[in-house]
């Protein structure tokens, strides 16, 4: 069977999971499940479905880094929860699913899936660095647009888009790109950029949205270039956009690096990682068929097991 990576964006996958599936379905104690199962039945469906061989789940070690953060203070800002507490950032994440994810990790240890995180990046940057040296054909799984920018047909990377739901997906190469927002995938990033977006605290520039940017963008090719070109006085570019560009200087300076995502992470390979999709048995296999019951997993267990012993036969 040919081999092919899928890369997870876990929380973006178990967010999903969280307020998909009813959180009436709990385990014995009221701890809800609903996270833990709909994970483990998207991995089911996603690895069996696209034919993966090796799969890591991506993890955010850091879901906003200071180093982006100090580029653009107002970076993921929204999400950041009200506490007293003068430490690090803290996401706003639901209590009912805070209290699934130490068992998230547990499922997805016992079933051998790598679970990979770099310190001082989000898992953008992880499946950026993994997608980029991958000598495999390879599908990241996200509802994130920004991942879009990873997309390259020559090297058979592709986005499996959740946005509209499981039951929704779509598998997005050069041509969907182009069909919807009228950029190159490498043009993606600086589009971003320059549209801005309000789920990651981007401003974008005043008066440039997504036409005005992707015309830009087809006629300079990328923001360096753009903003080159407004530097120039005869360059011929429209007064209006020159001013929009000028007013949005200091911003425009520092946003791309926070766009872009890191593709150079000095990550475990993917054999180190464990990466490679194997079936389940002895001791792991009896504990998890054992937590089915615990944490009343219904039948989420035996398909995330079931798909493991098709794809880690193939």
């Amino acid at each position: 069977m040919p081999q092919r990576l899928m890369l997870l964006d876990t929380a973006s996958l178990y967010f999903r999971a969280f307020y998909g599936v009813p959180d009436s379905i709990k385990r014995s104690d009221g701890t809800p499940v609903n996270a833990v199962r709909g994970l483990l039945d998207m991995i089911a469906r996603l690895t069996v479905d696209y034919g993966a061989t090796h799969l890591v789940a991506c993890w955010d070690d850091d879901w906003r880094p200071q180093w982006r953060v100090d580029l653009l203070p107002t970076y993921k800002a929204h999400r950041v929860a009200e506490t007293s507490d003068a430490g690090p950032d803290t996401e706003v994440v639901p209590d009912p699913l805070s209290a699934q994810i130490p068992m998230i990790r547990r499922v997805l240890d016992l079933g051998g899936i790598a679970v990979v995180g770099a310190a001082e990046h989000e898992a953008d940057d992880v499946i950026g660095s993994y997608a980029s040296g991958a000598e495999l054909p390879t599908d990241v799984v996200t509802g994130d647009r920004d991942l879009f920018q990873l997309i390259d047909d020559a090297r058979g990377v592709r986005v499996i888009y959740t946005a509209r739901g499981m039951k929704n997906l779509d598998v997005l190469t050069e041509q969907e790109v182009v069909a919807k927002y009228r950029v190159l995938p490498q043009q993606y990033a600086d589009y971003a950029t320059l549209r801005g977006d309000a789920s990651d605290g981007l401003p974008g520039v005043s008066g440039i949205g997504e036409k005005t940017a992707a015309s830009l963008l087809a006629e300079y090719g990328t923001l360096e270039a753009l903003l080159a070109a407004a530097e120039d006085r005869d360059s011929g570019m429209a007064s209006g956009v020159r001013a929009k560009l000028a007013a949005a200087a200091d911003y425009l300076q520092v946003a791309p690096d926070v766009v872009r995502v890191v593709r150079d992470l000095d990550l475990p390979s993917l054999e180190e990682a464990g990466a490679q999709l194997h079936p389940v048995g002895g001791a792991d296999r009896a504990e998890l068929e054992r937590l089915a019951e615990e944490w009343n997993l219904g039948g989420s267990v035996r398909r995330f097991l079931a798909a493991l012993d098709q794809r880690g036969g193939s």
